[in-house]
């Protein structure tokens, strides 16, 4: 007669990382860069983002359930940065609001919530928890309480410490986020420059020992024309000028030096501009070149800045 295993199975671990970014790029700018705003350095979040859960899974032997990526904007209107984030798989932004004084509002709310609802719903056994703030307790004993051990982390301070005593206390285990282990994903903002803009060609030194091609239709069909530059240009200009107005100046500031836009901004770039122009661009890579030149001409204009814009 065979002996029932009375022995309990293992459950194997199932974690989400939550991270307050407020905490996480405010702690990293002062040890690393001695910044006390944001404005002052550029993060490269998508890899700071795959180096934490890469070292996640160095920590905890388990599944990944998401990393919850806590932010704040103006309005709630995502960043550039933010929107590039919330395109990476297994990451989900949440957004508080960004008064006129820069001060985050929501975001501790939407952290301890989410913290007691994946607890409250046996959604994970583990928690990794990057922030400092003292709030963070009440949700903290409360996942606790539903059996989920929680994991705090924390950001080399200069000096002294940065999270909540209290909060230290209640997690069950606590680490230190090195200065080096940060350090690859911090730079300082680069200071804009003005370049005085090349003397305008005439039209004579432009169009000067060029000859021109006409399309070439193939038999019983008819050559199909693409966009003319300056309409192009000028929806480019009309797109960026519609995207300060709504998205705000610093959002915007965020592409400078420029030219190059995110893959995700610059697949926006030329959808807004199919939609103004009534038809696609695809079939005309030159006209997305032009596209590009008539943002950055009416980007830079705003911040006075005096670049040149393509001639390809």
């Amino acid at each position: 007669m065979a002996i029932p295993d009375l022995m309990p199975h293992p459950v194997a671990a199932k974690y989400a990382v939550l991270v307050d970014v407020g905490y996480l790029y405010a702690a990293a700018g002062e040890v690393l860069l001695g910044a006390k705003e944001r404005k002052e350095y550029r993060v490269a979040a998508d890899e700071l983002i795959q180096s934490l859960q890469k070292h996640a899974e160095e920590r905890i032997s388990g599944e990944l359930l998401r990393i919850y990526w806590y932010d704040a904007a103006r309005d709630r209107v995502p960043t550039v940065d933010q929107r590039v984030i919330a395109q990476l798989p297994w990451v989900k932004v949440r957004l508080g609001n960004l008064n006129a004084r820069g001060q985050q509002k929501g975001v501790d709310a939407q952290i301890r919530s989410d913290l007691e609802a994946l607890a409250r719903h046996h959604a994970v056994t583990d928690t990794i928890l990057l922030a400092g703030d003292e709030d963070m307790v009440p949700a903290v004993e409360a996942a606790q309480a539903y059996g989920v051990r929680i994991h705090l982390w924390g950001v080399e301070p200069p000096y002294g410490t940065n999270q909540a005593e209290r909060l230290v206390w209640e997690s069950d285990t606590v680490e230190v986020i090195t200065a080096d282990f940060l350090r690859p994903f911090f730079s300082r903002a680069p200071q804009p420059v003005a370049v005085t803009p090349p003397a305008a060609p005439s039209p004579a030194q432009v169009f000067a020992g060029r000859t021109p091609v006409k399309p070439q239709a193939k038999p019983g069909q008819v050559a199909k024309l693409g966009p003319s530059r300056p309409r192009v240009e000028d929806v480019g200009e009309h797109v960026a000028q519609k995207w300060i107005l709504t998205r705000g100046r610093d959002n915007i500031r965020d592409l400078l030096p420029g030219p190059i836009l995110p893959t995700v901004i610059d697949t926006e770039l030329l959808i807004e501009a199919e939609k103004e122009l009534g038809h696609s661009l695809r079939p005309y890579p030159e006209a997305r070149v032009w596209l590009r030149d008539g943002f950055w001409a009416r980007v830079y204009r705003e911040f006075d800045l005096g670049v040149g814009v393509s001639s390809k």
